[in-house]
């Protein structure tokens, strides 16, 4: 039988995914970032997101921003976290940056968390902190940076995908003054992120890692799921167009949905043994995922609604190296979808690796120790890094 505690581990992982914590609102003038509480998730055993001591947090404002479709915000907030030191060579130019993206309705604390500094950020790992200059923002609608919930609710810009890397870009060139990234390593919906940067910005970067991502339309079962959790939230009474003042709960069925989705089969066969098991599981996600804001979760999800990087693939110039995993319900690997069309990326490669009874399907990518050397594999064959950093 397995515990109630391997049980929450799950959804602590599951919730995480669509970011469960709450975060302050964005504050009214440019400052440094209030220190983040230290908290641990609702769960309190897996996901851990106190502050990364030996991250730098900064916030980038930018005014009267006009999103893609002509809408603006008077003052837009873009949170973000720096790990490292930038390295300049000759021509007075940072040559070490690496962006790391974060996946649908998480932020930069997921990414900053004890298991992805020991699987990738430490000393000696493939993206070491004393080697390279990581920056790893909150994307629009995420995190601390500006999003439904801080206010404006339902008047909150619609956004896209590529509005959110329209921002990944303005912060990288404008507000930090990079030239060039060295790569680009996302997750998910930071997968999704980096197929279009490698498309958008043929030359702004050495190498791209998409990890659990296709570079295809949203489609399938990755977009069914979105559908149901977009319409329990528009279905509830309580929602009241996105103007609600008690927040709606009817969504959670979407959620329910999710759990079945995000992990992988014989993972989730092993936390729900017998008949038995899913109420007292389902009464744990009813409780735990409550706290999380419904308008948030419904901009993040149908932001992904522009996604569409299939007809640019030959435009891409860096080398690209894309990890997906194959018990991986949202990028289902019977499509054969990358044996398709990575022949028509230049430099491209990719890798399918292995689900097993211990491994998370698409939630394999809050495990970086399971794929770390994946990544160590796509630096290396960037060629030769950048200096140590003294």
């Amino acid at each position: 039988m397995v515990s109630l505690r391997s049980r929450n581990r799950l959804i602590g992982v599951a919730l995480a995914f669509i970011g469960v914590t709450q975060v302050p609102a964005a504050a009214e003038e440019p400052a440094a970032a209030p220190a983040r509480p230290s908290q641990a998730s609702p769960n309190g055993i897996f996901w851990d997101l106190r502050e990364n001591s030996s991250a730098k947090q900064a916030d980038a404002w930018y005014d009267n921003y006009k999103f893609r479709d002509g809408e603006t915000i008077s003052r837009l907030r873009i949170h973000y976290a720096t790990l490292g030191t930038p390295h300049r060579n000759a021509s007075g130019d940072i040559d070490n940056a690496i962006l790391v993206l974060h996946w649908t309705g998480s932020d930069s604390r997921a990414l900053l968390s004890p298991t992805y500094m020991k699987a990738l950020f430490d000393a000696g790992r493939p993206l070491d902190a004393q080697r390279y200059y990581l920056i790893v923002p909150d994307n629009v609608g995420h995190g601390q940076s500006s999003k439904p919930s801080d206010g404006l609710k339902a008047n909150f810009p619609n956004y896209g995908y590529n509005d959110i890397v329209d921002l990944q870009h303005k912060l990288v060139t404008e507000t930090l003054g990079i030239k060039h990234l060295h790569a680009i390593v996302g997750m998910s919906m930071g997968g999704m992120n980096a197929w279009q940067w490698a498309e958008a910005y043929p030359d702004a970067m050495d190498g791209v890692m998409p990890v659990v991502s296709l570079p295809i339309k949203v489609s399938g079962r990755n977009a069914l799921w979105r559908r149901i959790v977009i319409d329990d939230i528009r279905a509830d009474p309580e929602w009241n167009g996105g103007n609600y003042t008690t927040r709606p709960t009817a969504w959670l069925r979407g959620f329910a949905v999710l759990q079945m989705m995000i992990d992988g089969a014989p993972h989730f066969q092993t936390m729900i043994p017998d008949s038995t098991a899913p109420e007292d599981f389902l009464q744990n996600v009813r409780k735990q995922a409550s706290v999380i804001d419904p308008n948030n979760i419904l901009y993040s999800l149908k932001s992904s609604a522009d996604y569409d990087p299939e007809p640019g693939l030959a435009s891409i110039k860096s080398k690209l190296f894309a990890l997906n995993f194959d018990d991986d319900a949202f990028n289902p690997v019977e499509l054969h979808l990358l044996e398709h069309l990575m022949p028509t990326v230049r430099q491209g490669r990719f890798v399918v690796q292995p689900g097993t009874s211990t491994s998370f399907g698409h939630l394999t990518m809050a495990h970086p120790e399971l794929w770390a050397d994946h990544v160590g594999e796509f630096m290396k064959w960037l060629g030769d890094s950048p200096p140590r950093v003294k």
